[in-house]
């Protein structure tokens, strides 16, 4: 097989709020595609923040490895950006483009695109899908890798368009474990008719495949960087924070319309891609190739998941272990109060914070048993007769830190010089920001 092109399409705070997965939501292209690809059903990110997410997916590193603990636009960078996978593929004969989002460099350095290396950076318009449709009915001959991304679902989102039955609020469901309301339903409404505009915007970007002739040799990678933007979801590790769509669709495997269960996290795309173009991997990758997975040949790569928190508008350090049935997840600053910053501003937020959450404690560790509670709403860490089930969390959780040199070890996580944050004991991430 010829090394096939690769498109990254990637979006804002969806989390798995796409038909595909189940969810009342109009996305009939991302539909379309993965009933013609795969669709990893125990898709998790590695950070349920921005920049770290997407850096992790990119650089094959857990984040507090690759330096992004933080958001690019508030100061944090990379390490090294010779470790973004474009790099990589630079040396096996790829060329590359930037069109939209990658929010993995920031303008104070210089120009983001130059920084991370891309060979093109698509502008002109505000219009992110016309740029990449029309850079694809010129694409280059050689292989390229277009990373594709929408701002969409992010926040602020659009009034209800109450034209159909999932963006009217009358007929919506708010995610669990939001209460419902007119105005939580309200918030879900809007949420739908964004994840439409989404779903219409990377419908044109795949129908121009087809259309160019690219879509039998290009390797579509759909996803986005974390859940969505509402309370417990987004910035949290709890599943609803760190699951993530991931559809995948192309040539030598990637097809067919299967649904995979095995748990993969983004850290595992960089190595993937490096098996299956048949290109040695890198020896600063943290990830396993889902190949087996794709190929038929396991039906789990990973026995067991991590995810991290450092810094998002506030700092607020959380560390969490996954396996098939247990969730462990740790705080670090020992707060009594949650981190508001760290929840978009939303109908949904004002709801519960009408409802007191500004004074409910946030839990210091916790455990789930995934199989009874899947919502992660009973805290089982101080039963008695989960004390064997804590300790092993306890220990993997331990375990990684270690291997991987998490600096939380040594004490909280810094921030760079001159990066910029919010007070945690504030309320919105609009609110006055503390520069280090």
């Amino acid at each position: 097989m010829d090394r096939p092109n690769i498109l990254y399409l990637h979006s804002h705070d969806t989390g798995r709020y796409v038909s595909p997965y189940g969810f009342d939501v109009p996305t009939p292209n991302i539909q379309r595609l993965a009933e013609q690809g795969l669709l990893f059903r125990q898709a998790f990110c590695t950070n349920p923040t921005c920049s770290a997410s997407r850096s992790s997916l990119l650089t094959g590193q857990w984040p507090h490895n690759n330096g992004m603990t933080g958001l690019a636009h508030r100061g944090w960078t990379l390490n090294d950006y010779g470790h973004h996978v474009i790099r990589t593929l630079h040396a096996h004969g790829y060329h590359s483009a930037l069109c939209g989002v990658q929010h993995v460099a920031n303008h104070r350095e210089g120009k983001p695109w130059d920084i991370i290396g891309y060979k093109e950076h698509l502008t002109g318009s505000d219009d992110r899908a016309a740029m990449a449709v029309d850079w694809l009915k010129n694409a280059p001959s050689e292989p390229f890798f277009l990373s594709c991304g929408f701002v969409e679902t992010h926040r602020k989102f659009p009034e209800p368009a109450c034209d159909c039955r999932q963006t009217d609020p009358r007929y919506t469901r708010p995610p669990l474990p939001i209460l419902d309301t007119p105005e939580t339903r309200a918030d879900m409404a809007a949420f739908n008719t964004i994840a439409r505009t989404l779903d219409a915007k990377m419908g044109r970007v795949l129908d121009t495949l087809e259309e160019s002739g690219l879509a039998d040799r290009t390797l579509v990678i759909c996803t986005t960087d974390h859940g969505i933007a509402f309370p417990r979801m987004k910035c949290n590790l709890e599943d609803s924070g760190i699951g993530v769509m991931l559809i995948m669709r192309g040539p030598g495997g990637f097809e067919g319309g299967r649904a995979l269960d095995g748990m993969v996290s983004h850290l595992d795309i960089f190595p993937t891609l490096c098996d299956y173009l048949g290109i040695e991997p890198p020896d600063w990758l943290q990830g396993a190739s889902l190949m087996p997975l794709v190929r038929g040949e396991a039906e789990e790569v990973r026995e067991e998941l991590f995810a991290e928190v450092n810094w998002h508008a506030a700092y607020e350090p959380l560390r969490a272990a996954r396996t098939r049935r247990w969730k462990y997840i740790k705080r670090y600053d020992g707060r009594t109060r949650p981190v508001l910053p760290n929840c978009d501003d939303s109908l949904t937020k004002t709801a519960w914070m009408e409802h007191g959450w500004a004074e409910r404690p946030p839990y210091q560790e916790a455990l789930f048993d995934l199989v009874f509670d899947p919502n992660e709403t009973d805290n089982l860490a101080a039963d008695p007769a989960h004390a064997d089930v804590l300790a092993d969390m306890r220990a993997r959780l331990q375990r990684w830190m270690e291997e991987t040199d998490d600096p939380l070890l040594a004490g909280p996580v810094p921030a760079p010089k001159g990066a910029v944050a919010n007070d945690p004991d504030g309320v919105s991430p609009g609110d006055r920001t503390l520069t280090f």
